[in-house]
């Protein structure tokens, strides 16, 4: 199983996008969890997470299962892919930024 650290990316207080907040709510429930843990653990409010668990179970990256009369969400293969696919474009990107980095630093020793 593929961990996304969604909890470690720099400064807390920016906006978070949708696709972080996606890899959070689908990282929480892993293994099954009800929406409060969700909420919790995604840091959401509860009509924040209505709107993105309705998304994410009509995508199929989430779904609702029974569990000992409680309603348990989980993350579908679809959403394993999906954090997979957002690991590596977060490596990417944390790639090409060394890069620019690295050029417009070595661009400054020309002058």
């Amino acid at each position: 199983m593929t961990h996304v650290d969604t909890k470690n990316q720099g400064n807390h207080r920016r906006r978070r996008n949708r696709q972080y907040i996606i890899a959070e709510i689908l990282n929480v429930a892993k293994d099954g969890a009800p929406k409060t843990q969700i909420m919790y653990g995604a840091n959401l409010s509860f009509a924040q997470l209505g709107a993105y668990v309705s998304l994410l179970v009509k995508s199929e990256l989430l779904e609702a299962v029974k569990k000992d009369e409680k309603i348990i969400y989980k993350t579908t293969s679809s959403g394993f892919k999906y954090l997979e696919s957002y690991e590596e474009i977060k490596r990417l990107l944390r790639e090409e930024r060394k890069r620019t980095i690295r050029v417009c630093s070595n661009s400054y020793k020309l002058f």
